[in-house]
């Protein structure tokens, strides 16, 4: 049986934004879509480290702030002729509320 883990309000983020959560192995970045949709993903970009969270949301995608790459919500991989790719980690909300599966999150590398 998964465990979920609540890491804040719907409403804490804007659409079309993004917030952190901290682990002890790095940062996720938690992205809110135009249409109410959560992803989660690792924070740094697989080109150069950017920091996604800071990036623009558009669509089901984030453009990387440093270098502009575009990296798809749902897969976690660069779009277009880019290549590389970010983890991604089950997320939903429910009552207004954003929820991890905190197994994947336990999963994850120090290296990430």
């Amino acid at each position: 049986m998964s465990e979920w883990i609540d890491v804040g309000a719907l409403d804490d983020i804007a659409p079309r934004g993004a917030r952190l959560v901290k682990t002890p192995l790095g940062c996720v970045a938690v992205f809110r879509t135009h249409e109410d949709e959560v992803f989660a993903l690792d924070n740094a970009c697989p080109h150069k480290k950017g920091p996604l969270a800071e990036g623009i949301v558009h669509g089901k995608s984030v453009t990387c702030p440093l270098h502009n790459w575009v990296i798809s919500l749902e897969t976690g991989h660069a779009q277009g002729a880019d290549e590389g790719s970010v983890a991604t980690y089950p997320a939903r909300v429910e009552d207004g509320r954003i929820w991890l599966e905190s197994s994947f999150l336990q999963m994850r590398t120090a290296a990430e």
